[in-house]
């Protein structure tokens, strides 16, 4: 059943549970994106109890700032008391595995566990992003001049909706059936928020190399080996982490929609574990 979250400074928040057992909150991609996990909700609600919501201004939830991802972290901690539960296991996927990697840094008495999902480590960006950035136009490979076309002019709602399928068709192993995986993403349309996608994406990154090395909230990290963001990227938060498993799936950026068996195993299986 929807449920409204508001948070501590007015704005609502649109959130779900669903299934039974130990409480999972899921933290989607973006930013300026929307939950698009339900099917691994409906996967994992015969175990847990799965909370999925989107972050302020975006998707189901109300269209207002301010955008920090101090206050992000602030209105998931809303989420987790709107529900009542003291401690929470946390799913986080790309921009969302870093959101509830600073979740959990800043209150390591609330998460149980830690699930990070094609996240980009602990590194600053620049030693990455060229990367992404040629493996993208790599993989966009005949749809690269019309995204181009798109990407540098002013689009209508329709437009942005046709950019954003492109891009993300670029974070799928499978290029036969990328664009169809994309336009999955896209239905239903929401329309990214990019003032939330550009000021969170601009804020500087804080050293969390030595919050790591003390956190014993067990880790699970869960790759794509072909996402297009190189992995070895997320190899200095594997380092650092005192609790950390590590599993790599045949897929890419959205490990579940290409390798959903692979996935949920792993998921569960470090889910139940004591």
């Amino acid at each position: 059943m929807d449920q409204a979250v508001w948070t501590e400074d007015g704005t609502r928040l649109w959130a779900v549970r669903e299934g039974d057992g130990e409480p999972v909150v899921f933290c989607h991609g973006g930013p300026g994106l929307w939950d698009m996990m339900a099917d691994v909700a409906a996967a994992l609600s015969a175990a847990a109890t799965v909370c999925r919501w989107d972050q302020r201004g975006c998707g189901r939830s109300q269209r207002q700032g301010p955008y920090s991802v101090d206050r992000t972290v602030a209105d998931l901690d809303a989420v987790r008391a709107q529900f009542g539960w003291d401690r929470v296991a946390l799913l986080g996927h790309s921009w969302g595995a870093q959101l509830a990697l600073r979740y959990t840094l800043a209150h390591p008495e609330r998460v149980s566990k830690l699930v990070y999902v094609s996240g980009t480590g602990i590194d600053d960006d620049a030693t990455w992003h060229v990367d992404y950035q040629r493996n993208l136009r790599a993989a966009l490979d005949g749809r690269l001049a019309r995204w181009e076309s798109l990407r540098t002019r002013e689009r209508t709602a329709a437009e942005d909706r046709e950019y954003c399928v492109l891009q993300w068709s670029a974070d799928f192993a499978d290029r036969e059936r990328a664009l169809e995986h994309a336009e999955t993403m896209a239905d239903p349309w929401f329309g990214v928020n990019f003032e939330c996608n550009t000021t969170l994406n601009s804020e500087p990154a804080p050293d969390l190399r030595g919050q790591c090395e003390t956190l014993q909230v067990p880790t699970l990290i869960v790759d794509g080996t072909a996402d297009i963001r190189p992995r070895w990227a997320v190899d200095s938060l594997e380092r650092a982490l005192p609790v950390v498993s590590r599993v790599q799936l045949p897929a890419g950026h959205l490990p579940w929609v290409e390798d959903p068996a692979g996935f949920h195993s792993a998921v569960t299986r470090f889910l139940s574990r004591p």
